[in-house]
């Protein structure tokens, strides 16, 4: 039996949650799903530049875990844009902390 996820803990929830590629009508696209954590990771280490040992602190994760969540999320972000599918953003087990 794996073990429970822990919560990771994310400091920002986007007010948008769905990008897709102009001019494609929404039936005809594919979709990938970024989870918070996900994004969270990538804003962390991307946005902010915070190296990963100090990023995984703030979401209460290890620093492999950081790792295993930024290469996935990095992973979906450009195959969904070499490959022109939607992102949407949800999902996940987190808490949301203030900075």
């Amino acid at each position: 039996m794996p073990r429970p996820r822990i919560c990771r803990r994310i400091s920002f929830k986007p007010g948008i949650t769905y990008f897709k590629p102009a001019g494609i009508p929404m039936r005809k696209l594919k979709e990938i799903v970024l989870s918070y954590s996900e994004l969270e990771a990538v804003r962390l280490k991307d946005l902010e530049g915070l190296e990963q040992i100090k990023a995984a602190k703030k979401m209460g994760i290890s620093q492999p875990t950081f790792n295993r969540l930024l290469r996935l999320a990095r992973k979906k972000i450009s195959t969904a844009i070499v490959k022109g599918q939607a992102i949407r953003v949800e999902g996940g087990k987190y808490k949301i902390i203030k900075k």
